[in-house]
């Protein structure tokens, strides 16, 4: 990835140490705003839409330029590739900020399948399939943090033309299958919550998921 290269420092010798460090400090500090002990500024209703909805827009763009840096790997462009997947990392880091903020500073949504909506008639099953498709979305989102971050430091820390000796490749082949495929989930279920179905507010409901993870509530 595009970052500053730290080649012979203690973070380059210990990828793995460094690694879960960040990962232990990433689930501490939204576990904290979860729990109320960072505060944000509080929204309203249509705060809260307008940030759901600029989630999905930056969960979009991730999507797609995870997607990018995966064809530039394959066509042997790893210049572009460390470009794409280091703007696909940003715009996750500016997803965090904002979902955080939505969740503690507003509310989360109750999905709600209404008479004369979609599919109506399956009200229940289409619940259940919104229902699995969120749990396996948090889940993955949730695996993700730490290959996704493992894949960061071994980028930031190896020159680009040794990266292929160390265990890069094969930790960003599994980032990029659970991070892609939980983005889609979170972008598919924003759609059915937002713009498919209905939803109504849960106040208080944040403490239900102690992780944030793109679009959970959506």
């Amino acid at each position: 990835m595009a970052l500053r290269r730290l080649e012979g420092t203690w973070v380059a010798a210990h990828p793995r140490v460094v690694t879960a460090v960040l990962s232990i400090v990433g689930y501490v500090l939204v576990a904290a705003s979860f729990l109320g002990l960072i505060p944000f500024p509080t929204l309203g209703r249509e705060g809260v839409v307008l940030f759901s909805d600029a989630i999905a827009v930056i969960n979009s763009f991730a999507l797609a330029s995870l997607v990018v840096g995966v064809w530039y790997i394959k066509q042997g462009r790893r210049r572009r590739h460390a470009m794409a997947m280091t703007v696909t990392f940003l715009l996750i880091l500016l997803f965090l900020v904002l979902y955080l903020w939505k969740q503690s500073g507003g509310f989360t949504k109750d999905f709600i399948v209404a008479e004369g909506q979609f599919l109506a008639a399956f009200a229940t099953p289409i619940t259940y399939a919104y229902l699995v498709m969120l749990a396996i979305h948090v889940l993955l989102s949730i695996l993700a943090v730490p290959v996704v971050l493992h894949a960061v430091v071994l980028a930031a820390t190896i020159p680009m033309d040794r990266l292929g000796e160390t265990e890069h490749p094969t930790v960003g082949r599994v980032a990029v299958a659970a991070w892609g495929l939980s983005l889609a989930l979170g972008i598919l279920t924003y759609w059915m919550l937002n713009h498919v179905y209905s939803w109504e507010p849960v106040q208080g409901a944040a403490m239900t998921v102690l992780l944030a993870v793109p679009g959970f509530d959506s």
